[in-house]
């Protein structure tokens, strides 16, 4: 008697299998749009965190152009350059490159191994700013004019270019993120068409002794937010992994020029504890998306049936 008294009130299995091939595959394909889904965010943050310092360590420095002029003394006029720059207010510091330096900078565009030495190659004196919003470069710009063949960049026009270019890429993925959820969100509703239509003869029976549209979706819903939750753990934990280890090869491979310019766009591959969170934050959307977009079909599907 106790026996039956507490199969009586023992759980009833799940409606949906927990073992179908049908989850096998929702899982699997919800993992790989969760991994997707993370690589996009991830690739996004890391854009938008190297775009800051970029921004940030441009706008902390100007550079002073001083060109060869007939009847100038090139050495006097940097010098001159030099003790004016320090001499204003937010203003650390104050170096001129040497000849060397100046013309490494134009070995992109003219190649290496070039003599240079008939060119008359401006030299630069770079200012460092203590403080961007303090300094008086109205001032260093007004003192500096006297001076021929002397004049200043802002670097204003480039910083507006990178923040553009950021912001481009960062719009472009945060897009790619949605495509990427509408398309998680039609196959969910596919597979749970299926596997209602699959479980047909159970929902019949389920009606037949009274359950609720309500109790039957509620079962439906649970069933694919463990299915969510379990595929969007192992994308998220696969997109993790991918970050550490494009980070570990950037690491060991940072010499070569193609790797100095994907970590000049994407910094060192590393997350941060904000990216991270950020990764949970998309595992957990990705969960309630099916099981949300689960519970709106199987009601669909009922309410077609009634």
């Amino acid at each position: 008697m106790s026996e039956g008294i507490r199969l009586g009130f023992s759980r009833p299995g799940p409606i949906v299998p927990a073992q179908s091939v049908a989850g096998r595959t929702l899982m699997l394909l919800i993992g790989i749009m969760t991994f997707l889904s993370c690589v996009t965010f991830g690739g996004v943050l890391l854009v938008q965190k190297s775009a800051v310092g970029w921004s940030a360590d441009v706008g902390r420095e100007v550079t002073v152009q001083i060109r060869p002029v007939d009847g100038e003394v090139l050495e006097s006029n940097i010098r001159l350059v030099i003790s004016l720059a320090e001499a204003v207010p937010g203003v650390a510091s104050a170096h001129a490159l040497s000849l060397e330096e100046s013309q490494s900078l134009l070995e992109p565009w003219l190649g290496a191994g070039l003599d240079l030495s008939d060119l008359s190659i401006p030299r630069l004196v770079i200012v460092r700013l203590s403080d961007p919003n303090a300094a008086d470069i109205a001032r260093l710009e007004s003192e500096i004019s006297a001076i021929a063949g002397v004049s200043l960049e802002t670097h204003a026009a480039w910083r507006v270019q990178l923040n553009t270019m950021a912001g481009t890429i960062v719009v472009s993925g945060i897009l790619v993120l949605a495509l990427i959820l509408v398309a998680t969100a039609l196959a969910i509703v596919f597979a749970t068409r299926g596997t209602m239509s699959t479980n047909r003869e159970i929902v019949d029976v389920l009606h037949f002794i009274g359950a609720s549209n309500r109790f039957i979706a509620g079962e439906f819903q649970g069933r694919f937010l463990m299915i969510g939750l379990r595929g969007g753990a192992f994308g998220g934990l696969a997109a993790i992994g991918f970050f550490i280890a494009v980070g570990t090869a950037m690491g060991a491979v940072m010499a070569d020029p193609s790797s100095a310019q994907l970590g000049f766009f994407f910094g060192q591959f590393a997350l941060g504890f904000d990216g991270l969170l950020g990764i949970a934050g998309v595992v957990m959307v990705i969960a309630g998306l099916t099981a949300i977009t689960s519970r709106l079909t199987v009601r669909r599907f009922l309410s077609q049936l009634s």
